[in-house]
């Protein structure tokens, strides 16, 4: 009985100090992980839907806690015709391989989609992989109206799939309409905000 008492002890001081351990190395590299995926993943889809724009919509960016949980999302900041005028946020969708990220620029003066950009996925190569690759399938997703939600043709939508890849087709789609909708939710609080650049 004593031996089993002292093995639970020291597994329970291993496994606390290996979580603490765990946690300060997270905490302490945070910062360059964010900095990481700006550069790599997140600040080339901006630049993509964010083309022509006056400013560097990477820099000039703020943060804001969003929906009933406060999570905090970053908000991209695009100057078009000397005002700011389009703000892009991430938003994700359930795609075939797990969550396919999209970068979604919304136009603040007429509440349209400026352009969105595949950031991440685990999609088929050659098949739900086109979602990021192929400008066609995006390009559909421009100027539409953020005031109902963006649905594939197979929904009654307008957006055509990308051949065999109706799932991710469907994931982008769903993700434009989740950022609208926090886009919408937080419209007074964003456009407050933009008048700051």
């Amino acid at each position: 009985m004593r031996d089993m008492m002292k093995m639970v002890i020291v597994l329970t001081v291993l496994a606390s100090f290996s979580g603490g351990l765990l946690a300060s190395i997270r905490n302490g590299t945070k910062e360059r992980i964010e900095v990481a995926q700006l550069n790599f993943v997140k600040g080339p889809a901006i630049k993509e839907i964010m083309v022509g724009s006056s400013n560097d919509p990477v820099a000039d960016r703020f943060k804001m806690a969003v929906g009933e949980t406060e999570t905090e999302k970053d908000f991209f900041i695009g100057k078009f015709d000397g005002k700011a005028n389009t703000v892009a946020l991430e938003a994700f969708g359930k795609g075939y391989g797990g969550d396919v990220g999209v970068m979604v620029a919304i136009n603040v003066e007429n509440d349209t989609i400026h352009g969105v950009s595949v950031t991440t996925h685990a999609e088929t190569p050659g098949m739900g992989a086109k979602a990021k690759e192929d400008p066609s399938f995006v390009s559909q997703f421009k100027a539409k109206s953020i005031d109902s939600p963006i649905k594939v043709t197979n929904d009654g939508g307008t957006i055509n799939i990308i051949s065999g890849s109706t799932i991710t087709s469907r994931a982008v789609a769903n993700a434009a309409t989740d950022a609208a909708k926090v886009y919408l939710e937080n419209k007074d609080q964003i456009l407050e905000k933009i008048k700051t650049f």
